[in-house]
């Protein structure tokens, strides 16, 4: 399947600032699942921009803009070339160990309600993958799909306690509860098409992956109650969304912003 990526992010400042520094997790990586055919990172002033690798493995650029700046857009374009995989993740930078992904943090730490709905989920399933199916429904089931810009700060108990999440909220959810089974889990960002097919989101997609021995990193999508498949572009991975976050970094000025995020995936021919 061909992907077409166009992800526009703006700032708008109520007092000019001296200097941004921004870190951008915005370009995704080659995996036996997807192959980039173009890509590309555009700002509308005059920025430096040095590319990398974080701790996990995802391709970084980091971005340096010197003022007086009232507002900053940053637009991200291209094609993505992706193959079906039955969720099953293959060719993929992995720097750290799965166990690492046992690891909770404030953002997925799981509370007595959650931790109760995920063992009667999962109660009488057999095998690890009939299990993280189950769960990875039954979230699904439960919860309406709220479509506007995800909380930030928002965590996995908090949302767990509403009736409307956005696809943030669910896959830290699904990370908390797999995280409790004492299953490495990990939050994924990235593009898709199947929850906001023909819209624009105010927000990239967010799904999860759990780590399955014998088999490897499984990506579960509790928007969908399915596995992630090609309609889906993988960018960032982490232990929650903040350390996958698309953007993140500091400004050096007074006043407040505004923000505006708009994300259009389409399939092409």
């Amino acid at each position: 399947m061909r992907l077409t990526v166009d992800h526009r992010t703006t700032y708008r400042f109520s007092s000019p600032q001296g200097r941004l520094i921004q870190l951008l997790r915005l370009t995704p990586g080659g995996t036996d699942g997807q192959a980039v055919a173009n890509w590309g990172i555009h700002v509308d002033c005059d920025a430096r921009m040095r590319h990398g690798r974080d701790g996990f493995g995802n391709r970084t650029t980091m971005l340096y803009v010197e003022g007086p700046i009232e507002s900053i857009e940053i637009e991200v374009s291209g094609e993505v070339l992706t193959n079906g995989s039955d969720g099953v993740l293959h060719g993929a930078v992995e720097p750290l160990p799965p166990a690492l992904f046992r690891r909770t943090t404030v953002l997925t730490e799981s509370d007595a309600a959650l931790a109760a709905f995920t063992g009667d989920a999962v109660s009488g399933q057999g095998d690890t993958i009939a299990r993280l199916h189950t769960l990875n429904l039954a979230l699904h089931d439960r919860f309406t799909l709220d479509r506007g810009r995800p909380v930030a700060g928002r965590t996995a108990a908090q949302a767990f306690a509403l009736g409307t999440v956005t696809s943030r909220d669910l896959a830290q959810m699904f990370v908390a509860a797999a995280r409790s089974l004492d299953l490495p889990a990990r939050y994924v960002s990235g593009y898709s098409t199947a929850c906001f097919a023909g819209d624009t989101s105010p927000a990239p997609h967010g799904w999860a992956e759990a780590h399955v021995e014998g088999l490897g990193w499984v990506a579960f999508d509790p928007c969908t109650g399915l596995c992630a498949d090609e309609a889906y572009v993988r960018v960032a991975v982490a232990l929650d969304s903040a350390g996958a976050a698309p953007v993140a970094g500091s400004r050096l000025g007074e006043g407040d912003e505004e923000l505006d995020v708009d994300v259009m995936v389409e399939k092409g021919q």
